[in-house]
């Protein structure tokens, strides 16, 4: 190949997107939070440097070392930091209000690597769990959970400027049906407890405390389990070995051995589901934003590439059909983003008729609808997009499954609806308020008919009624008008749609802010 055949040649491939503002470029998300410092500040960063520690810390995944310690690069270490000093773990619970914020800092970094996100949000979950099941644990846990320090290590919580909290229900038997776990807890004087038993899974065992779930005297209990006792002495926690993860390999996931490890009860005995819920429908709520994350990282990857790369004597964001399915994602990436956003604000203003089973709902859609959506934009990119090392979208599409298994596969949440239906009747008209009435319709429709066999119809009517609503409220009629045209897979959107404002909007073009 000549000179000049081989400048041309790289001419067609796309530059690197990197060096812009994450939040400020995710016009739906700006929109709906409005352009607050914080989240300017954390997006004008994440743009930069961080784009490749996502990248490194998934290289170099976390590696168990002798003493059950789990060592991780220095990437994971920098991000960490990074969403700690902005509060992603805890803004609400020292700022009361600020739940929408904190979405949109929690979406902003997860944008850039979606690890970090288990023990960021198992923290900020654990702070409500504590406050209604045990206020003196709380007394003392939030201090160290809501502080804005990152200290990683095992020593006395006590003695570190900031904590972490994880969490360990699973078990080999039972998974998702809690209830088996045969993990025991013997209670001692002084109100102190000890366990012994498996956990399957925990979620980042380097954390400083843990909620578990194990058998009582009195039946299935929460309880509070530090990692490290105050005199400094281990507790008895040990790591059995590491999880080989499909994706969310940053962050460490593990099968542990409890042995006579101390712990303190939250909540009553027998209530551990109870205890723990409030844990749980925190953690769902990021698994909505962290979907939404995931969607519009390969938004912006897809349309980025599609305006600079030419096939066919054109560029391909200006060929039609590519022009429809970039569209087509771009309005379900904005759907996610509304639906997590009002999500949200219901956290906010304390609407629990509304957030109980909305989450459930937003949950089971939006993380289930984003592996699909992945691919989908992962072949907008060709044989480019499959490849590691020219491309984001593999770790992303590895990535993509984890939100619908994590808390709940997308049959848990479909039954908790029913449930939440049948035992909490005002969340039924709260959902039903929420909608404007050209969508109730089909919604009432599929409750009158709603059984346990049908709850995936029923769940998938809800979900797109309600981002039908908050598009029709809130996103530009271009938009909206598209997810009501919607019919089949992508790019099949019909004629007479404005496709390139729809992709313009959702395109990093402001690389130079």
């Amino acid at each position: 190949m000549s000179a000049p055949a081989r400048a041309e040649a790289a001419r067609n491939q796309p530059p690197p997107l990197a060096g812009y503002n994450l939040f400020l470029e995710n016009r739906p998300l700006a929109e709906a939070v409005g352009e607050d410092p914080r989240a300017l500040r954390l997006g004008e960063a994440l743009g930069g440097e961080p784009l490749a520690w996502g990248r490194l810390a998934n290289e170099h995944p976390p590696v168990l070392r002798p003493g059950d310690e789990v060592e991780f690069h220095a990437s994971w270490h920098a991000l960490m930091e990074l969403g700690v000093t902005a509060g992603v773990h805890a803004l609400p619970w020292r700022e009361p209000g600020a739940h929408s914020l904190r979405a949109a800092l929690f979406m902003t970094l997860s944008q850039v690597e979606a690890g970090i996100g288990c023990p960021l949000s198992m923290t900020y979950a654990a702070v409500p769990a504590l406050r209604a099941g045990a206020p003196a644990l709380a007394d003392e846990w939030e201090p160290r959970l809501t502080a804005l320090a990152y200290e990683p290590g095992l020593r006395p919580a006590a003695e570190k400027a900031g904590s972490l909290c994880g969490m360990a229900m699973t078990e080999r038997q039972g998974g998702s049906d809690v209830r088996t776990n045969e993990s025991s807890a013997v209670p001692l004087d002084g109100g102190e407890y000890l366990i012994d038993g498996e956990k399957w899974f925990c979620s980042a065992p380097m954390c400083d405390a843990f909620l578990v779930l194990a058998q009582a005297p009195g039946g299935l209990s929460c309880f509070l389990l530090p990692r490290v006792l105050p005199d400094g002495e281990r507790n008895g926690f040990h790591i059995r070995k590491l999880k080989d993860k499909l994706g969310n390999r940053s962050n460490a996931s593990a099968e542990i051995e409890l042995e006579q490890a101390r712990a303190f009860l939250v909540g009553e005995e027998g209530r551990g589901v109870a205890a723990i819920i409030e844990m749980v429908v925190h953690t769902r709520l990021d698994c909505v934003l962290g979907s939404a994350a995931l969607m519009r990282r390969a938004v912006a990857e897809a349309t980025h590439h599609a305006a600079h790369r030419a096939a066919f004597g054109k560029l391909l964001i200006e060929q039609p059909l590519m022009l429809n399915v970039l569209a087509d994602l771009c309005v379900e990436s904005e759907a996610a983003t509304l639906t997590a956003m009002r999500l949200a604000r219901a956290f906010d203003e304390d609407d629990r008729a509304f957030r109980r089973i909305a989450t459930a709902v937003a949950k089971f859609w939006v993380c289930k609808r984003t592996p699909a959506h992945i691919a989908e934009a992962l072949e907008c990119l060709g044989g480019n997009g499959y490849v590691e090392a020219d491309s984001e979208l593999p770790r992303l599409y590895r990535e993509s499954p984890v939100n619908s298994i994590w808390e709940g596969a997308g049959n848990v949440n479909a039954l908790d609806v029913l449930r939440a239906l049948e035992r909490e009747p005002e969340s039924r008209d709260a959902f039903l308020a929420e909608l404007e009435p050209e969508f109730r319709a089909d919604v009432e429709r599929e409750l009158a008919t709603a059984d346990e066999a049908g709850a995936r119809r029923l769940v998938e009517a809800m979900a797109v009624a309600l981002q039908g609503t908050l598009l029709v409220r809130h996103a530009p009629p271009a938009v909206a008008d598209a997810f009501l045209a919607r019919r089949g897979g992508y790019g099949t959107l019909p004629k007479g749609l404005d496709l390139a404002a729809i992709v313009e909007r959702h395109r990093p073009i402001r690389l130079d802010r």
